[in-house]
């Protein structure tokens, strides 16, 4: 994909510092003149006992064993057990905040969960666990692992965050949109952290990954305290879990990561669909063909009108 740079910058859009040595010049600008460059989407480089102090060091320790588990992973993904300390997991289990409160209903024909971003609102250790898994280490440490140069974790929405689902709470299979309108890059990584420290696998609630031609499930990940999978975002991992069936005053947590590249050669703008399972009956595979049509569609109106800021289930707006 061929981009000319704008006019009025330098080769790279901005001035190269010492701190940020060992990003490349983008080679693939898009977008306006005042999206902001990549560097700037990351933390100061954070030192190896503080990241310590969040991360197992045993997980950080295994990078060969993790990075070629990944690369055989079908889809491409890898499971991280014990992925956060034993103290910062259980704080977080601790402190995570009630269903109610999360401000991002998800509820359709297709989903059920809740979500949110505001880290603000929240006990300290969560931004302690944010600023972390965007510190420049991790994420040098997650493209030596995935073999994707200069990936970041922004700052939004789009960036990191909670889930939490409730009784009943599912997600249909579904592909992620694999791009941020709003800084102009390519969706690359989902990182997943699961706190549930009481989990029961009878409740279900397990993250199914299926082939890309939706014929069967590949890998199935219950969603166990302090367990994380990081998986490939594109079209060749369709994932989603089955309603679960949770006791009163239980829910599924998970706190999310999606990790971002420049735009360059290979990348294909996917939006987000939801995706029949081929046990679904024809009625809900028909609906949700129609919705997934629609939704699709309407967005690139509204795109074309300008419009934007879409997601039109975040009661923070």
């Amino acid at each position: 994909m061929e981009r000319r740079a704008c006019r009025g910058q330098n080769g790279s859009g901005h001035s190269k510092s010492p701190l940020f040595s060992h990003f490349s010049q983008p080679k693939h600008p898009v977008g306006p003149c005042f999206a902001r460059p990549l560097a700037q989407l990351v933390l100061p480089a954070f030192a190896t006992q503080t990241m310590n102090t969040i991360i197992n060091p045993a997980i950080l320790e295994r990078l060969p064993e993790l990075t070629a588990q990944f690369a055989a992973g079908e889809p491409k993904h890898v499971v991280l057990d014990g992925f956060l300390l034993d103290e910062v997991a259980n704080k977080l289990h601790e402190h995570f905040p009630s269903v109610d409160s999360l401000k991002v209903k998800r509820k359709s024909l297709n989903e059920n969960k809740v979500e949110d971003y505001h880290f603000e609102r929240w006990d300290p250790v969560f931004t302690e666990v944010r600023n972390a898994i965007r510190s420049s280490e991790f994420t040098q440490w997650m493209s030596s692992l995935t073999g994707i140069e200069n990936l970041q974790c922004p700052d939004d929405a789009l960036g990191s965050g909670l889930h939490q689902g409730g009784q009943g709470s599912f997600v249909d299979v579904h592909i992620d949109v694999n791009f941020d309108p709003k800084l102009k890059l390519w969706r690359r990584i989902n990182l997943l952290i699961y706190l549930n420290r009481h989990w029961d696998e009878a409740w279900g609630g397990h993250l199914e990954l299926w082939d890309a031609k939706m014929t069967k499930v590949l890998s199935r990940v219950a969603p166990l305290h302090n367990r994380a999978i990081l998986f490939l975002t594109d079209e060749t991992s369709p994932h989603g879990y089955k309603a679960i069936n949770v006791p009163e005053g239980e829910s599924r947590k998970s706190f999310y990561a999606y990790y971002f590249s420049e735009v360059s050669d290979g990348f294909k703008y996917s939006d987000s669909r939801f995706i029949a399972r081929p046990d679904d009956g024809l009625v809900r595979r028909t609906a949700t063909a129609m919705k997934e049509w629609a939704k699709i569609r309407a967005k690139r109106v509204l795109n074309a009108l300008g419009v934007t800021s879409l997601d039109f289930q975040d009661k923070n707006r």
